[in-house]
Order: C-alpha cells, then sequence, then structure tokens
C-alpha cells in the first residue's frame, strides 16, 4: 500500500517537474531591472558645402545661400567666418567648420 502511495506521490509530482525551465536563470540570480534611459532626439543639422567671402561671408547650406541673421529649418544662423558658420535653434548653438584642405600627403 505505501508502494503503491509513492508511485502515485511520484507520478503527480512528475508534471509539475518536468514544466520547469531548466535553462532559466536561478531566482536568486534575477538581474536588476534595466531603467529606461532617457530618449534623446537626434539634431539633424544642415550641411556646410561653402563659405565666401567679400564684403561680407556668406555659406551655402543645403543648396541655399544664407548670411548672418537668415533661418534655414528652424536653424538661425548666428554668424559666418571664413572659417566657420555658428547656428542658433533655441539655447543650443553649433558651429560648424569646412573641412581643411591643407592636406600633406
Amino acid at each position: 500500500m505505501v508502494r503503491v502511495a509513492i508511485l502515485w506521490l511520484c507520478l503527480l509530482t512528475l508534471p509539475s517537474w518536468a514544466a520547469q525551465d531548466p535553462t532559466a536563470p536561478l531566482s536568486w540570480m534575477a538581474p536588476a531591472p534595466v531603467q529606461a534611459k532617457s530618449t534623446s532626439r537626434a539634431v539633424s543639422l544642415p550641411v556646410l558645402q561653402s563659405i565666401v567671402c567679400e564684403r561680407e561671408c556668406v555659406a551655402v547650406m543645403d543648396d541655399q545661400v544664407v548670411a548672418r541673421g537668415d533661418v534655414l529649418r528652424n536653424f538661425r544662423v548666428e554668424s559666418v567666418t571664413p572659417e566657420a558658420v555658428t547656428l542658433a535653434q533655441g539655447a543650443r548653438q553649433w558651429q560648424l567648420e569646412l573641412f581643411n584642405l591643407d592636406v600633406k600627403q
């Protein structure tokens, strides 16, 4: 009688034991919860193509000629110098420079 009870006990617990995933990590070694990072949107700046200076400097950006004070794609042109163009959007500023053509071989 005892043998039959032990056999039934083993047969009844077998499905619950088989339902466990042997590859699952141990519960006491669960990884710390990952906090979501704040998503910062990357700003797509206009492409600086050239700077031309005669009396005052103007720049060609995204196939448009812009000077100081102009607005291009929500960016205000703060200054145009022979070396760089400064753009502003709100409180943020970017300084775009041309590639230096003085390449040494």
